[in-house]
């Protein structure tokens, strides 16, 4: 929250999404100690508050750092944040109340699960609602987050923030066809991991219409899959099906 906020109203709104932290490992700078700064480098790394005893020149992090940013959100994935209105006055604030929609290019989805009932906040109180929402649509969606009181004057006063993210598809999907005298049809699904981290498969499906039978051709006899018991794809990976 910048300056003029902190001026205009007596709470401030703070939201951070709700995500896996991330280990914070120590900058490795080190030398030798017959090298001209001797001891000093190594002095410094022992005394790097993330690094972990013993091992501070192997990266590994003992602390885990809160998301600094929405970061990146893909298509069926269940977003989740934490939204809190905090009193940083030094007197009561009554009235209070918080609402956040999910302003989408087709629609507005209303995400707040708390009562709207308008409470007082005590001095350092928290007003606070974690909210959840599948996600299914892609391209740009903005988080609204607005915020109503009651000034030192008994008016009500509101105001909004907005907190803009992309939703992106995390998987590619090719397709090819191949006819044979057989009057069979077979088809070729090649699926890639466009994603910044792993994925599991758990099932690849392909529904046909009414005037065709599909038979999946990635099975051997028992029904085990071809693909062994678990399907990984690391980023840019991609896995083929066939079908018939």
């Amino acid at each position: 929250m910048d300056n003029k906020d902190l001026v205009e109203h007596l709470v401030a709104l703070k939201v951070m999404r709700l995500t896996k932290p991330a280990l914070v490992s120590p900058k490795i700078v080190t030398c030798d100690f017959k090298d001209l700064p001797g001891n000093i480098l190594n002095n410094f790394l022992k005394e790097d508050a993330t690094a972990v005893v013993q091992m501070e020149t192997l990266a590994a992090g003992q602390f885990l750092l809160l998301p600094q940013s929405f970061g990146n959100i893909y298509l069926g994935e269940t977003f989740s944040c934490y939204v809190c209105v905090h009193n940083e006055t030094s007197q009561p604030v009554q009235s209070v109340s918080i609402k956040a929609d999910l302003q989408t290019s087709l629609q507005r989805v209303p995400l707040t699960t708390q009562n709207h009932t308008p409470i007082m906040l005590d001095v350092d109180e928290t007003l606070s609602d974690v909210i959840h929402h599948e996600v299914k649509d892609l391209g740009t969606h903005i988080l609204v987050c607005e915020v109503t009181y009651m000034s030192n004057y008994n008016t009500l006063l509101s105001f909004r923030k907005f907190f803009k993210f992309e939703v992106m598809k995390p998987l590619d999907v090719k397709t090819k066809f191949c006819n044979v005298e057989s009057d069979d049809v077979f088809l070729e699904a090649q699926v890639q991991n466009i994603t910044s981290g792993p994925i599991i498969l758990e099932q690849v499906m392909l529904e046909g219409s009414q005037q065709f039978c599909v038979k999946s051709l990635n099975e051997i006899g028992d029904g085990t899959s071809v693909f062994g018991d678990v399907t990984l794809l690391q980023p840019q990976e991609s896995c083929q099906y066939l079908y018939c």
